[in-house]
């Protein structure tokens, strides 16, 4: 690859995980460890009425081990949407005892819902692909939502 070249792609790389950590400190959103089989995510945490309306919209890049959990007052058949969101991504659905319900594929601006399958209390939004690339499934459990705030 051509220098030039390649000091494009990295500054525009180091400036796409600027943008979504900033994204992060402008919301001012708590970040939450959390873990499925042998992998570390760190999540911000959307758990106001005003954080979870908002979620991802108007980010144009996101880390690769960085998401969003939601976390719901009650468990429900809760459904997202991307309107106003850049980033394609992939929504785990998650009942309350941390079991994932099922996993959506969510296009960028779309106003089309995907719904749990049942009654979630979480919803972890990755990078589109992440769970599929990790072999992550309906059934497998999460770790560290016992240590996130409640919800308001």
């Amino acid at each position: 690859m051509h220098p030039a070249r390649f000091f494009r792609l990295s500054a525009a790389l180091l400036l796409g995980v600027f943008a979504g950590v900033l994204g992060a400190q402008q919301q001012g959103l708590p970040l939450a460890e959390l873990g499925v089989g042998m992998y570390r995510i760190e999540a911000e945490v959307a758990n106001t009425p005003q954080s979870r309306q908002i979620g991802l919209m108007n980010r144009h890049a996101m880390p690769a081990q960085r998401g969003m959990v939601f976390v719901f007052t009650q468990a429900a058949s809760h459904c997202m949407w991307m309107k106003n969101t850049y980033i394609p991504l992939s929504v785990a659905f998650i009942d309350d005892d941390g079991r994932i319900l099922n996993i959506a594929e969510m296009t960028p601006h779309s106003e089309e819902s995907h719904c749990a399958a049942g009654a979630a209390r979480y919803a972890l939004e990755m990078n589109q692909g992440w769970f599929a690339a990790k072999g992550i499934e309906a059934g497998a459990r999460l770790r560290g939502l016992d240590r996130l705030p409640p919800p308001r």
